[in-house]
């Protein structure tokens, strides 16, 4: 759709933000500008109301950012992941060109909850490492992370190892463990103000938690809980009908 229906029950505002969104994931790239409001109100031969009405509503759905005194400008695109496969963060960032690091918040070996052991799949008497991270790309923070593993299964896991490799990197690498499988559950929340003050991000703000378990063939090797920002993350699931 590139033209205006003035005939159409759909209100045009709502008409003139698919246009633009168009053009925005299709033509445009980060920080490029759009064209003023007196030019959008002359290529669609709308009102400047209508004008302000959709671009406004692009403002809050993150796809611009407005700075004043010279317009409108194309956001930061979501990190788009797709569910087909077990991914990692740091894979994944680097094949979109961006430089993945994390912030390590805390490492520490516990006794935790019936229910970490639980999802862990081991006794209660046993110890776990704790791991919690914030993610980022481009120092950007994009993820708040805390992982769970069984300490049998890692000892000798060092805070170091973690400062210098990505954990599946350690999986494979330092304890000969490949990954076979994972499964996810992905839920919408509000940010709390704990993941805000990590995330840098407003309190109450949209975002995902993604709960992990991942399995070395049949033995559960990593129980990960991700609180991820909602304007930097989108997962997209392909189906089929078989």
């Amino acid at each position: 759709m590139n033209k205006i229906d003035k005939n159409s029950k759909t209100p045009l505002y709502i008409q003139l933000m698919d246009i633009l969104i168009n053009k925005i994931e299709n033509y445009m790239k980060e920080n490029d500008q759009l064209d003023s409001e007196r030019e959008i109100c002359q290529k669609y031969s709308v009102s400047r109301t209508t004008v302000r009405q959709a671009l406004d509503e692009l403002e809050k759905e993150r796809y611009i950012y407005k700075v004043h005194g010279k317009g409108n400008f194309v956001s930061s695109r979501r990190m788009e992941q797709k569910l087909l496969k077990v991914y990692s963060f740091t894979d994944e960032m680097k094949k979109l060109g961006k430089n993945p690091t994390s912030d390590l918040l805390g490492f520490e070996i516990a006794i935790e909850s019936k229910e970490i052991l639980k999802k862990l799949n081991i006794k209660e008497d046993e110890l776990v490492y704790k791991i919690s991270r914030i993610r980022l790309a481009d120092d950007i923070p994009m993820l708040y992370e805390v992982t769970y593993l069984p300490y049998k299964r890692f000892k000798g896991l060092t805070r170091e190892m973690l400062m210098q490799k990505s954990l599946y990197e350690i999986f494979k690498d330092d304890f000969n463990i490949n990954i076979i499988s994972a499964e996810e559950s992905i839920e919408g929340i509000l940010i709390n103000k704990l993941e805000s003050a990590y995330l840098n991000v407003p309190e109450g703000q949209a975002g995902l938690k993604v709960e992990r378990i991942t399995y070395s063939y049949k033995q559960v090797i990593e129980y990960t809980k991700t609180i991820a920002r909602g304007d930097k993350f989108k997962y997209r699931v392909s189906l089929k009908n078989q």
